[in-house]
């Protein structure tokens, strides 16, 4: 995992990583109290509302509705976490997280964190093309920005600190997936009838491309819209011989595209019997070797037998 911090405005210090995902911008701790002292480890995400894309683009009829749509899920998504909020602050006041209150004292330095899932595929049902295309990308890009500013507004209004993530949704999408292909018939999704699933966040479909930098084109725009974490994964498709080709890909990547957040994903096997093993590999060598001495090692014992038994009969023979 790599965070950007030299095509970016951000600083070491301005970010706090907290999973594979969630990144936390301390700078708006330091809109809210002036400055970080003391707080540095105080902050987090008190939860995670994911909005279902694709549903809303199947439902709507045309973009009035879809952003209205998207409205009301995500002041459902505010008055969830805010209540959420105020549950924790209370069970926290009464003493029922003794040590959380030991060393944190408020979650007032705690984001509600909205998110998305399925922008693909959201495209796919209200536009008819997916987030590859122009229209595609620039609708995904459209929606972002009226998200973050919507956080904003709830930010102002409540007081609570609010931020946008590419929420990783694992599960999320197949769950999701699987709801609306039952409750909603026709509406498009990845994967099967029997696995559906719906692309993570922004991200581009599932192996459309194996080109890093064609990706990394398209994924710049959104990528840097989110406020509260995302990530780009590049799969290399093969083995990484020399760890100073990575470090060299890496500095590529940073200089010239502001993604925030990348990982390195080199292929890689996994043997039952030996673990872990470089590349792709549909055999393993250490396995093939092994069978290949056990069996020259056969192939040997059947030879001495044979021998033996060539010998006897020769034997026999001479004595007949």
């Amino acid at each position: 995992y790599f965070q950007n911090f030299i095509n970016s405005d951000l600083n070491p210090g301005d970010v706090r990583s907290m999973c594979c995902r969630l990144r936390l911008d301390k700078r708006e701790l330091r809109k809210r109290g002036g400055g970080l002292f003391g707080s540095d480890e105080f902050t987090g995400s008190l939860g995670v509302v994911t909005i279902n894309l694709p549903q809303i683009g199947f439902i709507a009829k045309n973009e009035e509705e879809f952003y209205k749509r998207l409205d009301y899920l995500m002041d459902l998504a505010k008055e969830s976490l805010c209540t959420k909020r105020k549950v924790l602050q209370k069970l926290l006041d009464g003493g029922l997280y003794p040590y959380t209150q030991r060393y944190l004292k408020t979650f007032n330095n705690h984001f509600n964190t909205i998110g998305l899932c399925g922008m693909n595929e959201c495209c796919e049902n209200f536009l008819g093309v997916n987030i590859v295309e122009p229209k595609g990308h620039k609708f995904a890009c459209d929606i972002l920005d009226h998200m973050r500013n919507r956080l904003a507004d709830y930010q102002e209004r409540t007081g609570d600190l609010f931020n946008l993530e590419a929420t990783p949704a694992e599960s999320t999408s197949y769950r999701l997936a699987s709801h609306d292909v039952k409750n909603f018939p026709g509406i498009i999704t990845s994967g099967t009838l029997d696995s559906p699933f719906y692309t993570n966040s922004t991200q581009l479909p599932v192996d459309y491309t194996s080109d890093i930098f064609e990706a990394l084109d398209h994924q710049e725009n959104l990528q840097t819209k989110y406020t509260g974490g995302t990530v780009f994964h590049t799969f290399m498709g093969e083995q990484i011989k020399d760890w100073r080709a990575c470090r060299d890909l890496v500095r590529t990547i940073m200089s010239n595209y502001r993604i925030p957040y990348l990982t390195i994903s080199p292929t890689y096997s996994i043997c039952r019997v030996h673990g872990y093993l470089n590349g792709q590999q549909f055999e393993c060598p250490k396995c093939k070797a092994e069978k290949e001495q056990e069996l020259r090692l056969k192939l040997e014992k059947l030879e001495e037998e044979r021998t033996l038994v060539a010998g006897s009969t020769a034997a026999q023979k001479t004595e007949a």
